[in-house]
C-alpha cells in the first residue's frame, strides 16, 4: 500500500504543469507606461507586467520607481505585489 501511494505521488509530481511553468521573481525599475484599459505596467527594463483585476493603480505613473514581485506564467509576467520606492 505504501508503494502504491508513493508511486502515485511521484507520478503526480512529474505531471504537474503548474510547478514547471510558473517562476517567481522581482524587479526594481521605473514605470514608463501605465495602461488602465489593459491593466498593465511597462517598466524601463523593456518588459510589460500584467496586473490582477483588483489591482490599485493609485499613485502609479511614469517616472515612479517601483519594486515589482511577479510570477511568470506561460511567458506573461503577472504582478503579485508592488512596492513604491523613494
Amino acid at each position: 500500500m505504501r508503494f502504491l501511494i508513493t508511486a502515485l505521488l511521484a507520478v503526480a509530481g512529474l505531471l504537474s504543469p503548474i510547478s514547471a511553468s510558473a517562476e517567481s521573481a522581482d524587479v526594481e525599475a521605473v514605470i514608463t507606461r501605465v495602461d488602465l484599459n489593459d491593466l498593465s505596467l511597462s517598466l524601463d527594463d523593456g518588459k510589460s507586467y500584467q496586473a490582477p483585476e483588483e489591482f490599485n493603480f493609485e499613485g502609479l505613473e511614469p517616472g515612479v520607481k517601483v519594486l515589482v514581485f511577479y510570477t511568470e506564467v506561460d511567458g506573461r509576467r503577472v504582478i503579485n505585489d508592488l512596492e513604491v520606492l523613494q
